[in-house]
C-alpha cells in the first residue's frame, strides 16, 4: 500500500534516524532540483541580485543550518518539534529564516536605516552562528564534552586537502579561475564533509559514526575506510568545477550562482554538522 511505502522509505528513516535509502535519496535530489528552479524564479521576480557577494554573504546561514541540525542529534529537543530540524524539513526552515532576514535587511536599506543590506544580511547570519554556537557549547559543557583537538584535526584535514586540490587545479591544470572565493568555498565545503566523515569513521577516539548517504556508505563498506570519501569528492569536484566554469559565461549569471550555492550547501552543511557532532561526542 502507498502508506506502507511512505512509512518505509520516508517516515521511518526520520523517526528512527536510519541511514538514507535509495528512494529517499532520489526524492530529495529531485526536490533540490525543483527548489533551485523555484528559488531562481522567486529571485528573478523579487529583484534581489544573485551574484558572488550574495553567495558569500549567505555562507553563515549554511554554517548555522549545519550547527542547528546538531541540536536534534544531541537530543536537546524531545518533542515532535525536533523533526523540523531534520532533513528535509530543516532546509525549508533555514530557507524561510534566511529569506526573512534578507527581506528585512533590504527593507531597512530602503528606509535609510542601513547603507548596505548585504552587510546587515551577512551580519545577522554571523550572529545566528554565534548564538547557536553558544547553545551547543553550553550543552557540551553540561551534558557531554567539548573536544577542541577533534575540531583542530578535522579543520586541519579539510584545509590541507583544500590546499592540495587548489594547487593541483591552479598550477597543475592551470585553472586560474579557481582562485575565485566561490570556488574556494565549494572546495573547502566538500572536503570538510570528506574530512569529518573520514575522521568520524576511522579516527574518532570514542564514538563510532556511520555514513548515512547511499553512495558513500556503499563505498565505505566496500573499502572498509572512511577515507574513500576523498577520492569520491575529487571525482565529483574536478569535473564539476570545469563544467561550471565552462558554462559560466554562457549561462544566466543568477542561475549559475544559485547552482553553485546549492553545490556549496550540500557539502558545507553536512560537513559542519558532522564536525560539530564529533566535537561534542554526540
Amino acid at each position: 500500500m502507498i502508506s506502507d511505502f511512505i512509512y518505509k522509505y520516508y517516515i521511518d528513516p526520520i523517526l528512527y534516524e536510519q541511514p538514507y535509502n535509495a528512494v529517499e535519496t532520489i526524492t530529495y535530489a529531485l526536490i533540490l532540483i525543483a527548489a533551485v528552479y523555484l528559488i531562481y524564479r522567486w529571485f528573478k521576480k523579487s529583484g534581489f541580485p544573485l551574484d558572488g557577494p550574495f553567495v558569500l554573504a549567505t555562507l553563515p546561514y549554511i554554517i548555522f543550518g549545519g550547527m542547528l541540525r546538531v541540536v536534534q542529534d544531541a537530543g536537546m529537543i524531545q518533542s515532535e518539534v525536533q523533526f523540523l530540524i531534520v532533513t528535509p524539513f530543516i532546509y525549508f526552515v533555514i530557507f524561510f529564516y534566511t529569506v526573512g532576514i534578507l527581506v528585512l535587511s533590504h527593507y531597512l536599506e530602503g528606509q535609510g536605516l542601513c547603507s548596505n543590506y548585504l552587510k546587515v544580511y551577512a551580519g545577522a547570519g554571523i550572529f545566528s552562528v554565534f548564538c547557536i554556537a553558544l547553545v551547543l557549547i553550553g550543552w557540551g559543557m553540561t551534558h557531554t564534552r567539548i573536544d577542541l583537538f577533534v575540531l583542530a584535526i578535522i579543520l586541519l584535514m579539510a584545509t590541507v586537502a583544500t590546499l592540495l586540490v587548489f594547487v593541483c587545479m591552479r598550477y597543475g591544470l592551470r585553472w586560474q579561475y579557481v582562485t575565485d572565493p566561490l570556488y574556494l568555498s565549494l572546495l573547502f565545503g566538500q572536503l570538510l564533509d570528506a574530512s569529518a566523515t573520514s575522521f568520524g569513521i576511522d579516527l574518532h577516539p570514542s564514538v563510532q559514526y556511520i555514513e548515512q548517504h547511499v553512495v558513500g556508505s556503499a563505498l565505505i563498506e566496500w573499502t572498509h575506510t572512511g577515507f574513500v570519501m576523498f577520492p569520491l569528492k575529487l571525482a565529483v569536484l574536478f569535473p564539476a568545477v570545469y563544467v561550471m566554469e565552462t558554462y559560466r559565461k554562457e549561462a544566466n549569471p543568477a542561475f549559475w550562482h544559485l547552482v553553485l550555492l546549492a553545490m556549496i550547501v550540500v557539502g558545507l552543511a553536512p560537513g559542519i554538522r558532522d564536525m560539530t557532532r564529533m566535537v561534542l561526542y554526540v
